[in-house]
Formats: structure tokens, sequence, C-alpha cells
């Protein structure tokens, strides 16, 4: 028994050596929570609530959050979103899947240890190959908006305009994009098109 119990401390200890192993423990259970105890979300354009705390594996060396767990605790936030939503239980039905294509972050205050922090995630719209998604980490002491954060979430195998007909039962036009994300939209394909001609591929090839 004491050897079967130091096994499994060595394995464990290998996982959070190896790998990031709060993000393979903390990434299912956001599914799961979002799954099996919170109500579903039949309004793809309506706000999500993710609470979160700083913690002191957060910090960086100046003691607040740092840049990546931004990302991070985003992740969490937005396959929640898509959980409760429903579009993730979609893309299983339609044998599609996602990737994230692009992301882009605006810090505007930091958050320090032990503050609590709401991550408040939304569907801003889509296009023909993609959801685009913003996630704004609020201050629970203050309501201030922290950080300000944009996602593209790019589909595989299906289009968003499938996924949502799929939900509603319905075709649903998608929503005007606010016009600091069409810019941004603008830039990343301008990005892309110069990469693209910096390897030598041509205009018809797509990033993927």
């Amino acid at each position: 028994m004491l050897g079967l119990l130091v096994a499994l401390l060595a394995l464990g200890l290998a996982v959070f050596a190896l790998l990031d192993g709060w993000y393979l423990v903390r990434l299912p259970c956001a599914v799961l929570r979002a799954r099996l105890l919170q109500p579903r979300v039949r309004d793809l354009l309506a706000e999500q609530r993710f609470p979160g705390r700083v913690l002191p594996s957060d910090l960086d060396l100046l003691l607040h959050m740092n840049n990546a767990r931004y990302l991070r605790e985003a992740d969490f936030a937005r396959v929640a979103h898509l959980t409760r939503c429903g579009v993730l239980g979609a893309l299983r039905e339609l044998r599609a899947h996602t990737v994230l294509a692009a992301s882009c972050a605006r810090h505007r205050r930091s958050l320090r240890l032990l503050e609590p922090f709401e991550v408040r995630t939304r569907l801003l719209g889509w296009d023909d190959r993609a959801f685009y998604l913003e996630a704004r980490f609020v201050s629970l002491r203050d309501g201030f908006v922290c950080a300000l954060l944009r996602f593209r979430q790019h589909l595989l195998g299906t289009s968003p305009e499938r996924v949502v007909q799929h939900l509603c039962q319905r075709r649903v036009e998608p929503p005007e994009l606010p016009a600091d994300l069409q810019h941004w939209i603008s830039y990343n394909e301008a990005s892309s098109q110069l990469l693209r001609m910096e390897s030598g591929l041509s205009d018809v090839t797509k990033d993927q």
C-alpha cells in the first residue's frame, strides 16, 4: 500500500513538473461545471461571468497578475461560455472542432494579490470562418475593467452559420461587428497576407 501511495505521489509530481498540471485539471473542471452545475444559456449573445482570484502563483516580479495569466483565465471562461451556450455540443454533433486563431489584449490596470475578479465573456459575432469573442477582466472591488481581450475562434469542419443554425433551428443573421473589431480583423488579414508573401505562398493559401 505504501509503495502504491509513493508511486501515485511521484506520478502527480511528475505531471505538475513536466506538464501544466493545473491547466489540465482546471479546463475539464470548467467544462463539467458549465455542463452539469450551471443552467443552459439560450441567448448566444448573452454575457457570461466566470469568477477568479489572483493567487500567489499568478504573480510576476512586480507582484501583480502576469500577462500570461490573463490569457489562461480567459481560456477557462471562454470554454465555459461555449459549453453553456451549446456551441461545443453543436460542434461535437457536427463532427467539427474549433481552434484559437488570433487574440489581442489591452491592459488598463493591474490585478493585485488575492484581488477577486470576474471574466465577463460574450460573443460579438461571426463571419464565414470564425466566431469573435470578448473577455473583460472586471475587478470585484470597484467594477473597473482591468483588461479587455478579443479572440478569433476559427472553426474546422463546419462554419459558424451552420453551428448557429443547428442551435437555433433557423437561419440567423450575424450582428454587425464593432468598428474597432473590424479594424483588428483587417489587421489580421493584412498580417496573414504579408506572411504568405514572405513565405512564397499563393494568395489562395489560408492560415490554418
